[in-house]
């Protein structure tokens, strides 16, 4: 390649700079393309075309939420693309407790990730769910009670963060389901994420816990390197010293869209191992296989037990290689996300798919994307629930809240 002078070649060496690090109409993450987890982020739009990415104009997202484009979500944390991570303010709180030595209380660390309340949601840049209104059956959601200084002292619900978290493979080619699972952290018989905040109006909070019975100075990890035996296994760096929390995120799909959310809680303990988040059986009193009827507080979601494999593949996906590829995530599809419809929970109703042995042998097993595209699979039979079982819910829930949206 030739140059005519040197402001040409100055020119070209800028743009080529300025490609790497200046946000485009459909890629303004500075997100290197060599690290897009799973290559399911959007590479930049310069890709093949006669023009650098500076020539590019803002996202249209940038304009109008709901158009194409990277949206931010979860507003109260900062996220950091490359690492798939997001840093959230971490709460100190008080749970009661009763012991032999009489009722007290023990300290709780918490984050907050959505709420039914759109105003609080607003202000404090939580996600907006009203669907979370109706989690109020059974015993799904804690009570809480606002204290003067302002800290929140929770009626009951504790984790314990000490097991080590173990998944055994089954036998190959099936991975999935796993010979044995055991979760990283148990939440005991009244723990769930979800809280009624009595004197604050009954909203509901999500408001996972991420260390319990610690002091700061036991859980300050500011530089990284925690001791999960004492926090959530999706705490990457915790800093009471400096009121945040960061946490592993995960890679996830909705309407064709990619997706970073926060997996946190789980109903069943293989699930909560799998999801590397903490089992809570008290989210079970909550109604699954309803989806977007009157009164359900859950939306789906859709996973395959024996997608693609390889590590490499740009068609992975599922659980069978979530295990046996050591990948961080199954690419799971989500139906409705905030600013593309208006059916969103962080309550994940675990749909499990699993590909006929037609489909494979015909070669139709193929990364899915969204959820109605997995449904005109289900409907003509390539797609039935794990060993030819009819498909639908698995009366599994996972507390997922929606973190960034790429497109």
């Amino acid at each position: 390649m030739r140059f005519k002078n040197k402001e040409i070649l100055r020119f070209f060496i800028i743009s080529i700079f300025a490609s790497t690090i200046i946000t485009s109409s459909l890629f303004q993450t500075q997100i290197s393309t060599a690290q897009r987890p799973d290559n399911i982020a959007p590479p930049p739009p310069s890709v093949g075309a006669g023009v650098p990415l500076t020539y590019f104009g803002p996202s249209p997202s940038e304009v109008d939420p709901q158009l194409i484009g990277p949206v931010k979500l979860l507003k109260a944390g900062q996220v950091d693309l490359n690492a798939s991570t997001i840093t959230l303010p971490l709460y100190q709180g008080q749970v009661k407790t009763n012991s032999t030595e009489g009722d007290g209380v023990k300290k709780v660390w918490y984050v907050l990730t959505d709420t039914s309340d759109r105003g609080n949601a607003e202000s404090l840049g939580l996600n907006w769910s009203p669907k979370l209104t109706y989690s109020q059956v059974g015993n799904a959601t804690r009570v809480a009670t606002i204290e003067k200084n302002t800290t929140l002292t929770f009626n009951a619900g504790t984790v314990d963060f000490k097991p080590n978290r173990t998944l055994v493979p089954g036998d190959a080619p099936n991975a999935f389901p796993p010979k044995a699972a055991t979760a990283g952290s148990v939440g005991d018989k009244d723990y769930s994420p979800l809280v009624r905040i009595q004197n604050a109006g009954n909203q509901i909070y999500n408001a996972p816990i991420v260390a319990y019975d610690v002091e700061a100075k036991d859980i300050s990890f500011c530089n990284g390197n925690p001791d999960h035996g004492l926090v959530h296994d999706k705490v990457v760096k915790i800093c009471p010293e400096e009121q945040t929390v960061t946490l592993k995120l995960v890679q996830g799909l909705s309407f064709s869209r990619p997706v970073l959310y926060l997996s946190l809680d789980a109903s069943e303990q293989t699930t909560a191992t799998l999801e590397v988040a903490t089992f809570a059986p008290r989210l079970d009193d909550i109604q699954t296989g309803h989806d977007d009827s009157a009164f359900s507080a859950i939306e789906r979601l859709f996973a395959v037990t024996n997608g693609p494999t390889g590590k490499d593949n740009p068609q992975r996906q599922g659980l069978n290689s979530a295990i046996i590829d050591n990948a961080s995530s199954p690419l799971n599809i989500f139906g409705g996300i905030p600013t593309i419809a208006l059916d969103y929970s962080p309550l994940w109703d675990v749909n499990l798919g699993e590909w006929t042995k037609e489909a494979s042998d015909n070669g139709y097993k193929s990364r899915l994307n969204q959820e109605f595209q997995f449904l005109d699979f289900v409907e003509q039979g390539w797609i039935t629930g794990p060993e030819g079982k009819p498909f639908g819910s698995t009366g599994n829930i996972v507390n997922c809240p929606i973190v960034f949206r790429f497109l």
